[in-house]
């Protein structure tokens, strides 16, 4: 990952303590954001939250719901990556968590890099799929007539004309764009502008944020490309007219 990057954040359900805490330190150190809950209810908490990227979810629980009744009501409401991780091996198990809505099972006890390499595949599937980022590689965005050339750091209005914008509200646009439809909070959008530790309660993003829609000539009553999300953060949501959204390679 690279300096600065914003951290895929990893909901953990398990029991196993010893589990979560392995997981939490080795996808840790490969810059994951993670958090870990024992049980259903806390479950549904941290989802209800809205800050998870993909979920790990164990299948055997000493009370309450089992794994597969939690994947099944995660199902129902959120559409996350799932990845099953259980002590239970038989192929039927497997089928109906695959038939549930799980993008993968994996087996206790696992290899850790090959839970890796598939927690990548998985969230690299589902952000082909859902359209909710673009790929780091690219380099012009485009949006209801507007351009964002990331290359060059420049953002051209629909008529052409280029609008001048600072250092941290161009990473700051250039964050949300990349990450269409997905909530940033101010802290991880802070963190991908400065690439250091700040305190979450900072209201700095807030001004630079104002500033942006201005330069966008966005309505603030209808905030068409920058919306604010209550008690979370932002999300860049543009107008859906033919999408009105494309991703090229240069120019």
């Amino acid at each position: 990952m690279q300096p600065g990057a914003l951290k895929s954040r990893i909901l953990v359900v398990d029991d196993d303590r010893r589990v979560c805490g392995f997981l939490g330190k080795f996808l840790g150190s490969e810059g994951y954001a993670v958090t870990a809950v024992h049980d259903g209810r806390a479950m549904r908490r941290a989802l209800a939250n809205g800050a998870v990227d993909l979920v790990i979810l164990d299948l055997s629980f000493p009370s309450g719901e089992d794994g597969m009744t939690l994947a099944r009501g995660m199902r129902s409401q959120y559409d996350l990556p799932l990845i099953v991780l259980s002590g239970k091996a038989a192929t039927i198990d497997k089928v109906v968590c695959l038939e549930l809505g799980a993008d993968d099972y994996v087996t206790k006890p696992f290899e850790p890099r090959e839970l890796l390499a598939r927690i990548r595949t998985v969230l690299r599937r589902f952000v082909r799929s859902s359209g909710n980022e673009t790929d780091e590689t690219e380099t012009t965005m485009r949006f209801a007539g507007w351009l964002l050339d990331a290359a060059r750091y420049k953002l051209k209005a629909p008529d052409g004309r280029e609008v001048r914008l600072t250092s941290q509200e161009f990473h700051i646009l250039e964050a949300l764009v990349r990450r269409r439809g997905r909530v940033l909070s101010r802290e991880q959008i802070l963190d991908i502008v400065a690439n250091r530790d700040w305190t979450p309660y900072d209201r700095s993003i807030d001004v630079l944020i104002g500033k942006i829609r201005r330069k966008l000539e966005d309505d603030v009553r209808s905030t068409q490309f920058i919306k604010t999300v209550r008690g979370l953060g932002y999300m860049f949501a543009p107008p859906q007219e033919g999408d009105g959204f494309a991703v090229r390679a240069g120019k």
